[in-house]
């Protein structure tokens, strides 16, 4: 589901991997390794992701289906 979710947010707004891999500043190949599932994602990447698409984690990680990120305290 992570997988599916980052490349889906990728997708509908016309990024392309080259332009998230540079953003979390690790290879083209790393990144597309993500989101085919063929790498693990670290924590911090999937923290900035989050952040990037103004989501949580938790969304990310197919915890929820609320998109909105968590307030902050």
């Amino acid at each position: 589901m992570t997988y599916t979710r980052i490349r889906d947010l990728r997708e509908d707004r016309d990024l392309s991997q080259k332009f998230l891999a540079d953003l979390l500043q690790v290879h083209q190949t790393t990144y597309s390794s993500y989101e085919l599932g063929k790498l693990g994602i670290p924590a911090e990447v999937l923290c900035r992701l989050a952040d990037f698409y103004h989501t949580s984690t938790d969304y990310l990680l197919g915890r929820t289906n609320v998109k909105e990120p968590y307030p902050k305290d």
